[in-house]
């Protein structure tokens, strides 16, 4: 872990936002903490007043790959020297605060935070308090601004460890330009393979006698089927392959 005397000039601008987490009580948060800024894309750790981090520990034990690089390169920085040098912006759960009660109000969510932040000019910092009590009103009343996950009314209050996962992740899109997501655009089957499938289907109803009436409607109903299942080429061969099957060897003949 690195001494933060001057982390950044204010010449620079970050993006992804740093991870901040204030006095956390525990290092096996700052492993999850840290784990979760590996899985969506985020580098720059600062740990204010943190607990020893000891490398054969829970902090080291948690982070998973984030052992190699976030938890060993975090910085260690002052509380001052954070909101001096960060556009900062508090995670705390919402208490039933409004415009009228309040330390910093209003709130945004992680999601309003993943559109707003890339056009923020200068370091920016998501601020994590502690386990049991968050950021103190006095903290807060230092922070640029606040962010709340939307949560159950009755139990709003999530853990350190969930809190900064489900923030990051809303935040992903900032961090990353890939993710892993397997056939994210998906490809659909050329037309005329489509067709045959139609045709097949047709010469299947003409095999079993399914009343001629009824054809119409009931290709109709199909056509409707496979367009919101917007088959690949393969799903479409294979069913294709079926219905032939079917049409030359239909059950019972």
């Amino acid at each position: 872990m690195t001494d933060g005397q001057s982390p950044h000039t204010s010449t620079i601008e970050r993006t992804p936002p740093a991870v901040a987490v204030v006095d956390a009580e525990t290092p096996g948060n700052v492993g999850t903490i840290a784990r979760a800024m590996k899985n969506f894309g985020f580098e720059d750790l600062l740990l204010v007043d943190p607990p020893e981090l000891d490398p054969d520990g829970d902090a080291y034990g948690f982070a998973g790959h984030a052992r190699e690089d976030v938890l060993p390169n975090a910085t260690e920085i002052s509380f001052d020297r954070l909101v001096e040098s960060y556009h900062t912006i508090g995670c705390t759960a919402v208490t039933n605060e409004d415009d009228r009660r309040h330390v910093r109000f209003p709130y945004s969510t992680p999601a309003d935070l993943a559109e707003r932040l890339p056009r923020v000019e200068g370091p920016t910092a998501i601020v994590f308090g502690r386990e049991r009590v968050g950021l103190t009103n006095e903290e807060l009343a230092r922070i640029d601004e606040l962010c709340s996950i939307p949560a159950n009314p009755e139990y709003p209050v999530l853990n350190l460890g969930q809190a900064a996962t489900v923030t990051l992740y809303e935040l992903r899109s900032i961090a990353l330009d890939d993710t892993q997501l397997p056939d994210v655009e998906r490809v659909r089957a050329p037309e005329p393979t489509v067709d045959r499938l139609y045709d097949q289907w047709a010469d299947l109803l003409a095999e079993i006698n399914h009343p001629e009436e009824k054809r119409e409607k009931t290709m109709r109903m199909l056509r409707r089927v496979y367009g919101r299942a917007d088959l690949t080429e393969r799903e479409a061969n294979t069913l294709l392959g079926l219905l032939r099957r079917a049409t030359e060897r239909p059950a019972d003949r």
